[in-house]
């Protein structure tokens, strides 16, 4: 068994690297403009869309599957989910069948904050992310996420 390890080239390490920057600068910002503007954070931003998606059945989701939709750790879950129910965005509930698991319901107040963050995250979003960008860029880029995210489900 080879243990040659198989180096970047110039390529993949300046497209590698611009990917991670890209990743860390738009995150920051977006998240500096999201405060700002609504007083949320992404990371409230990302549980409230969770929450708010068209296939979650009463705006309510188990503990551990909003950290699977978000791809958090437990302990990340919980820590979010506890700033945001002291600011009545979302509210825990314990769950009927499982003694040691809980909902997180969304309250009108959490529905109300990211209805009136919308609107402003996603002008940014396309200001930052989209403009400049060809349509055929826009479906590259759609190309490759799948892509990679289909090798992550691997």
């Amino acid at each position: 068994m080879s243990t040659t390890t198989r180096w970047l080239d110039d390529e993949e390490q300046q497209a590698w690297r611009a990917w991670v920057d890209l990743n860390a600068q738009l995150s920051a910002r977006l998240n500096r403009e999201l405060q700002a503007v609504s007083g949320l954070s992404l990371s409230d931003y990302e549980i409230l869309v969770a929450l708010t998606d068209p296939d979650v059945p009463d705006r309510a989701l188990r503990m551990y599957e909003l950290g699977e939709r978000l791809q958090w750790e437990k302990s990340r879950v919980s820590k979010q989910v506890s700033r945001m129910e002291a600011r009545g965005l979302v509210e825990r509930r314990h769950c009927p069948d499982d003694r040691r698991g809980a909902f997180v319901d969304l309250t009108d107040a959490g529905q109300a904050a990211i209805a009136a963050a919308a609107p402003g995250h996603v002008a940014l979003v396309r200001e930052l992310f989209f403009e400049g960008l060809s349509a055929e860029q826009v479906r590259s880029l759609g190309r490759f996420a799948a892509t990679v995210l289909d090798r992550l489900a691997d």
